[in-house]
């Protein structure tokens, strides 16, 4: 299973990001959609999984709202829009609370600057990421986005992209 990501669109679906997220079995949008027409164009690759971003509004239905729970390919999945909503202490956090299951995957946006954690720095999950931004990107990077590839119940692979020219920013483990 290939996820992608995507975050921070600003009511722009730039079409290379549009590309990269339609040879995906599922996609997530990390907040900041900002125009209903960008979920229902990505609805049109397949499922999407999304959030509220600081710059949305609850014009995308009951589905959108600012954190999301789910499990995507045998794996607990939490979105948000901002980082600390998914950086998870001891006590838990907004969106987590002390003895709920941990997400292995955490997912944000919000920073324009994408992020790939993996072990001791993801802790409690075993992945936290963040795909930077489609449209206004930060920090030097190029525009980007991200995928996570899922098999038998564990991340074998994720990586975050140039919307640019498709190189390879960031890769889980490097």
């Amino acid at each position: 299973m290939i996820i992608g990501v995507i975050s921070d669109t600003h009511g722009t679906l730039p079409l290379k990001a549009a590309a990269a997220m339609a040879e995906c079995d599922h996609i997530i949008h990390a907040g900041d959609i900002c125009d209903p027409g960008i979920l229902r164009e990505l609805r049109a690759y397949g499922p999407v999984t999304a959030v509220l971003g600081n710059n949305d509004y609850d014009e995308y239905g009951p589905d959108v709202r600012r954190f999301c729970k789910t499990t995507l390919g045998g794996l607990r999945f939490l979105v948000a829009h901002y980082p600390q909503d998914v950086e998870i202490g001891p006590f838990g956090n907004r969106a987590v609370s002390p003895g709920d299951p941990i997400p292995q995957v955490c997912v944000h946006g919000h920073t324009h600057v994408p992020r790939i954690l993996t072990g001791r720095d993801a802790r409690p999950a075993n992945l936290l990421l963040c795909p930077g931004s489609a449209s206004r990107p930060r920090g030097g990077f190029p525009a980007s986005v991200a995928k996570i590839v899922v098999e038998d119940g564990r991340v074998t692979d994720a990586w975050v992209e140039s919307l640019r020219d498709g190189t390879i920013l960031m890769r889980m483990n490097d």
